[in-house]
């Protein structure tokens, strides 16, 4: 298998022999992936001032809704738990069934 991604030859994608050394290009992909994945979550960092609390929590908090608010998460979040351990009894049984 000589175009197999697990051989390609000296440093290429399946190997870590000397060859990775001498051809540093083949870490730049890598790299570029990398800095490509972690520019939104900088630039989504940087869109809040250090020591600014949002003023919305606080008046939540100060009202007594935040409580509301947690309340609605923890309803929904419980309904699409219930939804896929319903959907995968369904699956489990349909599954059987066709194994039968």
């Amino acid at each position: 298998m000589k175009n197999s991604l697990l051989n390609t030859g000296p440093g290429g994608i399946g190997t870590a022999g000397p060859g990775l050394k001498s051809r540093p290009w083949t870490l730049r992909p890598a790299l570029l992936l990398l800095v490509t994945l972690l520019l939104p979550a900088l630039r989504a960092a940087a869109q809040t001032a250090a020591g600014e609390a949002p003023e919305m929590a606080d008046t939540l908090r100060r009202d007594g809704k935040i409580y509301v608010v947690v309340a609605v998460i923890t309803v929904v979040l419980t309904g699409l738990l219930l939804l896929l351990i319903s959907l995968d009894r369904k699956v489990t049984r349909l599954e059987r069934e066709l194994k039968d």
